[in-house]
This record gives structure tokens, sequence and C-alpha cells, in this order.
């Protein structure tokens, strides 16, 4: 998606008659069905000028400038993009990113500054380090920096009210010497050298050419987090940070960092809805630490033994003791700040305590599950979802992890909290994941429709058959890249005493097994474990639950919408059904269930990266959910 593309002469002209900012912003909420942030039209007025005053003292008028570029997969935007050709007719791409700051204060975090955005001061990464990192973003992605005749990419900053004639210009210390070779940034005294920087690589001109070849070029498949987590965990750059991700991940470093070194502890927490890249910064995080920090303790732990199974098989044998289960980590079995850094993922998923019916007698605590963890480490880290929990006993939040490191004495200023906000999944789209919540009333947003503008492939299907044969279709042109899941409205039985399982999802004549239950029992050959129906193939022909879907993407998911959540139309409301489920957690006099089912059925229905295909057994929540579709 791009807001405005344009000649860079009709770029000048649009500025000079003030028609640029009105052009975006009808642009914006066309495309976005929702008003343009005011500040956001402001920085197009002021930010815009300034680059046009540079492209005209740089002569481009036979250039191409796309302004507002969304990335691929993502929600992010790029300011600024300029294309044409060097004299010598090399092609060339040069991405813009345009700050208003006028001020930065440094931090000991690092690539890290501290400024004035959006009305407060907050941790921002460098400019040049955040170009740095949309820079490879692009790359990955977009085949038009591999195919012939070569294209290059350039990327800078330009910090128009910005001046480094200031006494120790922080965006100029030394410490960023090596970034700002690569990518260079620009404060407001250096027209000059900006415009400079532009002719060398723009004034062939041809950039009309050039854009058309960037935005007919092939967009390169989405990166699943479980095909690149042994590389990440080995230290292979795969994923590019960007923006509050990096940040995020640049302040874990330096609280790790400062861990064997302080006595005090220190709690981070990362909150993100689906799709945010919590998991692919915890895996960065380890892969760091690890690399860097040899003789430092870490553990990642998660509450689902899917997950966890998953990924200990993926990473093999010598690395596997790195990844652990929340109850791993009792006050029996661990001494206070045994361990430096505890990556808690999914963090959502802490229970009350660790005990469990296989908790041996003397491991037992009562002491509460998020006390042992807290108190295990020195730095403890939660990347959590307050909007993801799905079953009573799991009772992982914000405001409970907050409260509890009060409790245990850590003082506000070493409890650290970030926002994730761009998101990854479902092909990038906002639009979305407001959708869905918004439509189960999981949280109220402006996004009433699913449009035509979003990027996922959403579909309704008359059959639990058809639609499975939809998924099975996507499975078989990339293996392992599909799914069909159901709310648990099916009793999950045990295997059969041969091994095969038993077809417990039943609607009229589709008869499906769920995935193995028992991981323990003896299964026929060909049927994967429930631990690992994500990661084997053979998974698809199997149906999966929440319990082993949660933490997990795939291309394509199927769901089954069962009869456990209902649409009362009557009363236009929501309406849980505990005789509809199965789930004998959420049916133990659950008062709560209306809110837990839903929480269910947000985790299914975006667990997908490019669709989401779905059955509705109740009609009246099928006709419920195509009024809210506007395709």
């Amino acid at each position: 998606m791009r807001l405005y593309e344009a000649t860079t002469q009709q770029f000048i002209l649009d500025t000079v008659q003030n028609k640029l900012p009105d052009k975006l912003k009808t642009a914006f909420e066309n495309y976005y069905l929702r008003n343009a942030n005011p500040r956001e039209v402001t920085a197009w007025t002021n930010s815009l000028r300034v680059l046009k005053d540079a492209i005209e003292y740089a002569s481009l008028r036979d250039n191409a400038i796309v302004v507002e570029y969304e990335l691929p997969y993502s929600t992010r935007r790029i300011d600024c993009m300029l294309f044409g050709n060097a004299d010598g007719g090399h092609g060339n791409v040069i991405l813009i990113e345009l700050k208003q700051w006028e001020k930065v204060k440094d931090t000991e975090i690092e690539e890290t500054v501290l400024t004035f955005v959006a009305g407060r001061d907050r941790l921002e990464p460098h400019p040049s380090c955040q170009v740095r990192e949309y820079h490879y973003y692009i790359k990955d992605f977009v085949s038009l920096f591999e195919e012939k005749p070569p294209v290059s990419l350039s990327s800078c900053s330009y910090c128009h009210n910005y001046s480094i004639n200031q006494t120790d210009p922080v965006l100029l210390l030394p410490k960023y010497n090596e970034v700002l070779k690569e990518f260079p940034l620009f404060g407001k005294e250096d027209v000059d050298k900006f415009s400079t920087y532009l002719k060398e690589r723009l004034s062939g001109g041809g950039g009309l050419e050039l854009l058309n070849r960037f935005a007919t070029s092939n967009i390169r498949p989405t990166k699943k987090l479980l095909e690149h987590t042994s590389k990440t965990i080995k230290g292979e750059k795969v994923f590019h940070l960007i923006d509050e991700q990096l940040v995020a991940y640049n302040a874990i470093l330096n609280r790790a960092k400062h861990a064997t070194k302080s006595s005090r502890k220190s709690v981070i927490i990362i909150r993100g809805g689906p799709g945010t890249g919590k998991s692919v910064i915890a895996l960065n995080v380890i892969a760091e630490l690890l690399d860097k920090n040899k003789d430092l303790s870490i553990f990642h732990a998660t509450g689902s033994a899917a997950f966890t199974s998953t990924l200990r098989k993926i990473v093999g044998t010598r690395a596997a003791k790195l990844f652990k289960y929340f109850n791993s980590f009792s006050s029996k079995m661990i001494k206070e700040n045994e361990i430096d850094v505890l990556v808690c993922d999914e963090a959502h998923r802490i229970r009350k305590t660790s005990n469990s019916r296989y908790t041996k007698a003397i491991y037992r605590s009562d002491m509460p599950q998020i006390d042992e963890l807290i108190r295990a480490a020195k730095v403890t880290i939660f990347f959590i979802d307050d909007y993801q929990v799905v079953r009573p006993d799991e009772i992982g939040s914000t405001k409970l992890i907050k409260e509890t490191a009060q409790k245990l004495g850590i003082n506000d200023e070493n409890v650290f909290d970030f926002e994730l906000q761009t998101q990854f999944r479902c092909s990038g789209s906002d639009g979305y994941m407001n959708w869905i919540d918004n439509t189960l009333d999981v949280r109220e947003t402006d996004h009433l429709y699913l449009t035509k503008n979003e990027k996922m492939d959403f579909k309704i299907f008359d059959s639990p058959q058809a639609l499975y044969n939809a998924i099975k279709a996507k499975n078989a042109e990339k293996e392992n890249s599909a799914r069909l899941v159901a709310g648990f409205c099916w009793p999950w039985s045990n295997p059969n005493p041969d091994g095969t399982l038993k077809e417990d999802v039943v609607i009229g004549d589709f008869r499906m097994t769920w995935e193995a239950k028992n991981d323990a029992a003896k299964l026929a050959p060909g049927i994967p474990r429930a631990s690992l129906w994500a990661y084997d193939p053979k998974g698809v022909a199997q149906v999966g639950s929440i319990y082993t879907i949660q933490g997990f993407e795939f291309d394509y998911v199927g769901v089954i919408f069962g009869p456990d959540l209902v649409y009362n139309t009557n009363d236009k409301k929501w309406v849980g059904n505990p005789k509809g489920s199965a789930d004998p957690q959420l049916r133990k006099k659950n008062i709560e269930f209306l809110k837990y089912v839903k929480s269910v059925y947000r985790v299914l229905l975006t667990r997908g990266m490019k669709g989401c295909y779905i059955y509705f057994m109740d009609k009246d929540t099928e006709n419920f959910f195509r009024s809210r579709i506007n395709l």
C-alpha cells in the first residue's frame, strides 16, 4: 500500500499548492476507513514541505516519489521513498525517515534515545538504527533488489528540526559512528549534504520506470518463527526488529548486561497482541545473550507443553535444556536469584501455583507461580497478551506482574513496561485484528466491518468438509502451512488400544480426530504426538484445539466455530453456552465462561498469517459475522 505516489515534479507542485496533506489524509481514510491522526497530518504538512525544498535544491525533476509506503506483512509505514538513476544509469531507491525531533537525550540502552514524541517523552530507536532495520526488512521481502538490471537501496534519516551544531549532539555521538556511515543522518543545517546525497544517486532521472518495477516486484513469502527458530538461537539474523520491537529488545539486553553487576532485581513486561513479534524478540534476546555473555544463566519458559516441546525438538538436544516450563522454577527447586535472566513467553498462561497432579510432595509449594518466577531470576522478562487468557487456572496479566513485583520489593524504576503495536500476522492487517476484537466484543475498536482493503484472506464455508478441503489444498501447495482447528466442543478421547485415534469431532457426515490427547500413550505409526502437532506435517490430518495451537502460527488456519459461543440476534449480544462445550476446565462452575470462550475464538481466528477460513455450526452466529463483512 502506498498512500501517495507521483513524479517529483508533481510532488513539488502539490506541496506548493498545499494539496499534499489533504491528498494523504483522503487516501489514508479511504484505505483504512478511519480518521487520520491530526498529529500525523501535521507531520505530513511540516516534514514534506522541508523534503520538497531539498528535492528542488537537488534539481530532481525526472524522479518518482512514494509517501507512506506500508511494509510487506506489516502495519508499519515508511515515510518516503525516492526512485531514479545515477548519472551512469544505475537504478537507485532511497528510503528516507523524516523526523521532527528537536531535542534528544542519551540513554544507557544501546541504540536508543529519549525524545518528545506524541505529547510525551518516549524511548525511540536512534534514527539510523531504525532506518537500518527498515532497509534490511525491505531487502528481505522485495525481490527487486536481486533482479537485473540491478537496483541499489540506500537509506537515511532527515531530522530537519535537529541542530547538528548544538553542544554534543546526541544523535552524532561517537558510539553511532559505524551505523551513521552506512545509514547517514542529516540535520537541519545539512541541506547541502542531503541534497548532494540525493543528487549522487538520482540525478539521472527515470524515476517512474523504476517505481513501476518496484510496485510490480514480487513479494517473497513471509517468515514463520518455527521455520527459523534453530537459526535464530544460533545467532543468525533472520528477523529484523523494527521500531518498538527494537527498543524493547535493546532495553532487555541492557538490563541483562547489568544483571551480574547489581543486587537489584528487574522485571520487564513486553505487551502485545497476536503477531506483534513477542516470541521473535524472546528468541533473539536469548541468542544474543548466549553469544555475548557466556557466563550468564539464561532460560526460556512457557506454560505450553506443545510450544515448549516443539521448540526443544527444533533446536536439538544441546539447546533443548534452555527451554523449560513455568513450573520448573518452584521455590523448592531453585534458589532465589539463581538464574540471571528468565524469559517467560506466553506469560498470560501463568497459573495460580506450580503444583499439578504430577508434582512430587517434596516439590509442592503454596507460593504463587508468578512469585516463583520473579524470585528465581535477577531479570525476569514477561511477554504477554492480556486478552489471551483462555482458562480459569491461567491468571497471567500485566496487573498481576506489576503487583507482584511491588510486593517483592522491586522499585518502580526497575520495572519496565513496553507495548508492541506493529503487527506482522494476518498479512499485517491491523484492521482484521481490530475487527475480530470488535466483532467478538473483546474490546471496542473503530473497525466495525471487514472491508476489501484488509489484506487478510477471510472466507466462510458452508460445510466443515469444504473448509477442510480448502485447508488441505493450501497445505498441499506448501507443506505444513495450514491447519484445521475447532472450539473445544467434543470429547477428547485417549487413543484406542491399537494406538489409533477416535473420531471425536463429528458434524453430520464429517468426522475427524482431535490431535493425540496423551503424549505418553502408544500411538499407531504415522500419528504425531499432540505436543508436536504444529510441527509434524501429518498434523494436518487432525483437528487442533486451543491447547495445541496457542503460541503457533500458520499461513492459513481453518476454524470450526462451535456451539459453545453463539450470537443472540434478539438481544444483540454474545452468549456462552457451557452445554455446547466439552472443555472440563471451562465447565467447572465457571461464571466467567463467556469471557474465556470469547478469548478462545479470538486466539483461533488470529493464528493465520495470510488467511482465516471458517465454518459456523450456528447460523445466527454466521449471519452476524456476515453482517460485519463489507468485501
